[in-house]
């Protein structure tokens, strides 16, 4: 299998890009193939024992700097290193993409270079959303701020397959995210979406609420893109908050302090739990390719199980699976 990785990609780019291919390319048996500047990223590889691997280096000039505009950005950098990647995977030359980089440039690049799906009418942006049983897949969280009824059906069809042929969860329960359980609350678009989901023969329990998703309520959580964005960026808040809250309190008394000691090992583990580097990435799904983001400030393992996911995606038939179910 051969995957492309943007190695510019990401605030800790080349470093942690190409640490983070080696260490896939050593554990999961894959190509990684480095697409970036030749000077800095052959600089990079240097620094690791690449014997037996293969990890071969595609020059791209430019870079698409995070702060850039998205679509300006990917129809002006026609040799960015997400723009070269991109145009490898279009030619067949590779399975699979990932990017840690500018998210709306990959996203953009993508819809240039690859195009939709056929019958998909916008691609979303998905997340691995951590829950009391294991985790969730929340989409859309940032393609697209303004929806109709049938984007988020179609999103609904596309996470459930990606749910069970990538992350193993057979008969996904798809769940509408709302402000009630009723099938009377929530907009007119999720209401008009609620209709829709009834008849389209997935596994759909209903509207889900915001605390439902932590619980683990629903398997795949679907919204539109702009209040996915907004409970991912709460959620990424209040988890720093509780974090720095419970650190703060444990060290505010020697009793606490001998007790936080004490459950240190279970704070290593809860830690783990929610900890994104653990997930990796998650993929664009609905245009015509593999394509996975992993998180901006990404580290080497991130990277790595990045790469992890989008050999899965692969493995699964994803793309397949999503086109054949669309048909039907």
């Amino acid at each position: 299998m051969r995957i492309v990785l943007d190695a510019m990609g990401g605030d800790h780019a080349p470093q942690v890009t190409v640490q983070g291919a080696v260490m896939a390319a050593r554990e999961y048996g894959v190509e990684v193939m480095l697409v970036g500047r030749r000077d800095e990223v052959e600089a990079e590889l240097a620094k690791h024992d690449t014997a037996g691997l293969s990890l071969p280096l595609v020059h791209a000039s430019q870079v698409i700097e995070m702060g850039e505009h998205p679509a300006a950005a990917a129809k002006t950098k026609k040799d960015s290193s997400i723009a070269v990647g991109m145009e490898l995977l279009k030619r067949g030359e590779a399975d699979a993409f990932v990017s840690a980089g500018n998210s709306g440039g990959v996203m953009a690049t993508a819809l240039f270079r690859l195009g939709r799906i056929r019958h998909i009418r916008r691609p979303a942006l998905s997340a691995i959303y951590p829950t009391i049983k294991g985790f969730c897949l929340l989409l859309d969280v940032g393609a697209n701020a303004d929806c109709k009824p049938e984007y988020l059906l179609q999103f609904a069809h596309m996470g459930s397959v990606y749910a069970e042929k990538v992350l193993g969860i057979p008969n996904p329960r798809v769940g509408l995210l709302s402000n009630g359980e009723e099938e009377t609350k929530g907009s007119i678009l999720v209401q008009e979406a609620h209709r829709l989901l009834k008849e389209s023969g997935l596994n759909f329990i209903g509207n889900v609420e915001g605390k439902d998703i932590p619980t683990g309520m629903a398997d795949v959580v679907v919204t539109d893109g702009f209040t996915g964005n907004v409970v991912i960026k709460l959620s990424e808040g209040l988890g720093g908050m509780i974090k720095s809250l419970i650190e703060e309190e444990i060290k505010a008394h020697p009793l606490t302090a001998i007790g936080g000691l004490l459950a240190k090992p279970a704070f290593g583990r809860i830690s783990r739990r929610l900890d994104y580097t653990e997930y990796g990435g998650a993929p664009l799904l609905g245009v015509d390719g593999v394509v996975i983001i992993a998180h901006g400030r990404s580290n080497a393992k991130a990277i790595k199980n990045a790469i992890r996911m989008a050999k899965r995606a692969v493995e699964g038939g994803m793309l397949t699976a999503i086109k054949e179910g669309l048909a039907d």
